[in-house]
């Protein structure tokens, strides 16, 4: 999608005019430096979460990262579930909302794994003894 390869370069370059390197970024991310360097050159996909968390690390504005060329066209973007929503590139509130509560969902589903997970810790630590 070119989009999306939009929202990369404009990463990539607002991360070497700030001078962060593949390393500094990783670390951020706490991934290795070649997984950040796969984000950079699309061999592995730009998740919601990181792409919130690469902002923060840069201090950019999400709305900065995703803007996008002026045109007026419209672009589709889709979830895991392929729910699929219209937006306007003049128009980016329903874009960040959409990705806002793609994050919120994201993070709901991973607290509840790990409650689960601890529970299910908890469940064998009690049946060893």
């Amino acid at each position: 999608m070119k989009e999306i390869k939009n929202v990369i370069e404009k990463i990539a370059q607002i991360r070497r005019k700030k001078g962060y390197t593949y390393e500094n970024m990783a670390h951020e991310l706490k991934i290795t430096p070649a997984a950040y360097r796969k984000i950079e050159t699309g061999e592995t996909k730009l998740t919601v979460e990181r792409l919130i968390k690469i902002s923060e690390i840069l201090g950019e504005d999400l709305f900065n990262l995703l803007e996008m060329n002026n045109k007026k066209t419209i672009h589709y973007f889709s979830n895991e579930e392929n729910d699929n929503i219209e937006i306007n590139n003049n128009d980016y509130k329903d874009l960040i909302n959409y990705i806002r509560e793609t994050h919120d969902k994201l993070i709901k589903t991973k607290d509840e794994q790990i409650a689960i997970l601890k529970e299910q810790i908890h469940f064998y630590k009690e049946n060893k003894k």
